[in-house]
């Protein structure tokens, strides 16, 4: 594995499993010192530091109080912040539409986009200030083409996410900060598992230019370029990580 991260300090939220936990691997691996979020983790900061060490920190992305507590922290202990991740996401079953309230399109929305806005809103000094040219690195979900019956709430936060990257990118630009997109195939995660079977995961497979099981670290891998010099003026962009699925 490379080391084009190192001396890079990279923030991952929703780390815990998952994607979260590749995304972390990944650039840790790559020699980023790496802060990862989750708010089902114990808080445990200091195990390791330096390049390709993984802290870990428990915080609620919904709330701002707890992130402006925890961002501070992991910037005084590693030094600052060059990336940030936004993977923490709440996951959704299949209901009709007729059935969804107010209170499920709010929920989701807290979660999965208002979360990352006040992460981007609280890292922003520090990837403002980045040697490295700062990162934001939104994980969305190609349902959002697709248009997934049964989903809307999650499609709708979702979609709403994506839409929030390309504001970011021309807003954060003057700073020279990068924010793009990127949205994974269907991979067999816990937190999917939870929804689909077995036939469900062949079946979107089947559906693909290049007919293989997209893996956590397959994605992890796009994640990786764009946090590293190479991705350093890619910005506004969806980026889809699904086999070729999106062609047809």
């Amino acid at each position: 594995m490379s080391h084009r991260l190192a001396g890079v300090t990279a923030v991952v939220t929703g780390a815990a499993g998952g994607l979260g936990t590749a995304i972390a691997t990944r650039l840790a691996d790559e020699g980023a010192s790496v802060a990862a979020l989750d708010l089902h983790r114990n808080h445990n900061p200091y195990p390791g530091e330096g390049p390709g060490s993984i802290s870990t920190w428990t915080c609620d992305v919904t709330d701002r109080t707890a992130i402006r507590t925890t961002v501070t922290q992991v910037a005084d202990h590693l030094g600052g912040i060059d990336v940030l991740v936004n993977n923490a996401g709440l996951l959704s079953g299949r209901s009709s539409l007729l059935n969804a309230t107010s209170e499920d399109l709010h929920r989701y929305y807290a979660v999965n986009a208002v979360g990352p806005l006040l992460m981007v809103q609280t890292c922003f000094p520090y990837l403002r200030d980045s040697a490295h040219r700062g990162r934001v690195i939104n994980v969305a979900s190609r349902t959002f083409f697709t248009g997934a019956p049964g989903q809307i709430a999650y499609i709708a936060s979702k979609g709403a996410l994506i839409g929030m990257t390309r504001v970011m990118a021309r807003e954060l630009g003057e700073h020279r900060i990068c924010v793009n997109a990127v949205m994974p195939a269907q991979i067999a995660t816990p937190g999917t598992r939870a929804h689909s079977d077995d036939e469900v995961f062949t079946r979107t497979m089947a559906q693909q230019a290049i007919q293989e099981f997209v893996s956590p670290e397959d994605f992890a891998g796009l994640v990786a370029f764009l946090a590293s010099a190479d991705g350093r003026l890619v910005t506004g962009q969806s980026l889809v990580c699904d086999g070729g699925s999106l062609l047809r």
